[in-house]
């Protein structure tokens, strides 16, 4: 049955959260927390995460407790994460990552009621390891990953919140954002270079050309943010383009500090990628170049408006390699229509 049937919850539920990648997803899905506290005032969040994203969980005030699963150690985290679930009582386990590694751990909670996502949005053999299912999605990637998260809030009985809180609306970037930041005297824009796959990444071209323009006719300061395999076409970047304004934070930050910075800006731009959605979570509009994802499934909260894609045939083919077309979709993306959006998001102009 695709219908739920609302189960009475407890005035006082323990109910686990299981998402523990990547970036993007875990900052989506912090909003269920907030929503749940409202509803539920006296439960209980504790929150599964792994340890590339525990910092981003750390931050919403009102998860009561973190699980780490040390996913490094293999069989040893695994025995380690049994014994940190065993010594919890869960009511409810919400299972929001759909492999085979999440349902386990959920049937590891011993939880009376583990609830997934439909067999049929499943993967991997997940759904055996839970009990409960959400309704099925046709047309899964025309719905926001966010608002099909919200699907088991829903399924639980609660009503559809008024509005999405992602726990960052206490979060003060002064005591994270880097001292070279804070001494900008202008606005800047949060310049996002490279993601998690090959096929998203916008080209090194590109780049130049925007920021140059940025500095030149926008007249704002740019401040460049990225991990580690990005430290050398940033440091091209600067060298190239030779100004005291622009600021290269590449593989130089914690997720505190990386928010504090997408706080601290007038706006953001880059591919489809985590701190795109940190950006909307603090409330800052961000410019997204979009390809190989889908912009109806993945564009960040607020941000739909902000999105950049080309024409080609081939976009929203989710392959994180291009196959032999030298990733044609990003290629076409241009310069103008990124500062097209861009001047959209700083109330230069309004959209069409």
């Amino acid at each position: 049955m695709d219908t739920p049937t609302f189960k009475i919850l407890p005035s006082a539920p323990s109910i686990l959260i299981i998402l523990m990648g990547s970036i993007g997803d875990v900052t989506r899905g912090l909003c269920l927390v907030s929503h749940i506290k409202n509803n539920l005032p006296k439960s209980r969040v504790t929150w599964l995460v792994e340890p590339t994203c525990s910092e981003v969980v750390r931050l919403h005030p009102q998860i009561d407790k973190m699980i780490v699963f040390n996913r490094p150690r293999h069989m040893l985290g695994i025995r380690d994460l049994y014994k940190d679930l065993s010594r919890e009582h869960f009511d409810i386990t919400l299972d929001l990552q759909r492999h085979l590694k999440s349902g386990f751990f959920s049937f590891l909670s011993g939880s009376k009621r583990r609830i997934g996502f439909n067999r049929r949005n499943s993967g991997e053999f997940n759904w055996i390891f839970n009990n409960e299912y959400i309704p099925h999605v046709r047309d899964e990637l025309e719905l926001p990953k966010l608002h099909h998260y919200l699907k088991f809030t829903e399924y639980l009985g609660l009503s559809e919140p008024a509005f999405l809180d992602f726990g960052f609306s206490c979060f003060d970037e002064k005591s994270d954002l880097p001292d070279i930041v804070a001494k900008i005297s202008k606005p800047f824009i949060a310049v996002v270079m490279g993601s998690s796959w090959e096929s998203k990444d916008w080209f090194f071209e590109g780049y130049y050309e925007l920021v140059k323009n940025i500095l030149s006719s926008m007249k704002e300061a740019v401040v460049l943010l990225g991990d580690g395999s990005q430290v050398s076409s940033a440091t091209k970047l600067c060298r190239k383009v030779g100004s005291h304004e622009l600021i290269n934070l590449v593989g130089k930050t914690s997720i505190p500090e990386l928010v504090a910075v997408l706080k601290a800006a007038a706006a953001g731009l880059g591919p489809d990628s985590g701190p795109g959605h940190l950006a909307a979570a603090v409330g800052t509009p961000y410019v997204s170049l979009f390809g190989p994802t889908s912009p109806k499934r993945a564009a960040p909260y607020k941000c739909e408006h902000l999105v950049v894609q080309s024409g080609v045939s081939c976009v929203s083919c989710y392959k994180k390699k291009c196959p032999d077309l030298h990733r044609l979709c990003m290629q076409r993306i241009s310069v103008e229509s990124i500062q097209e959006k861009l001047s959209i998001a700083l109330g230069k102009t309004t959209a069409a």
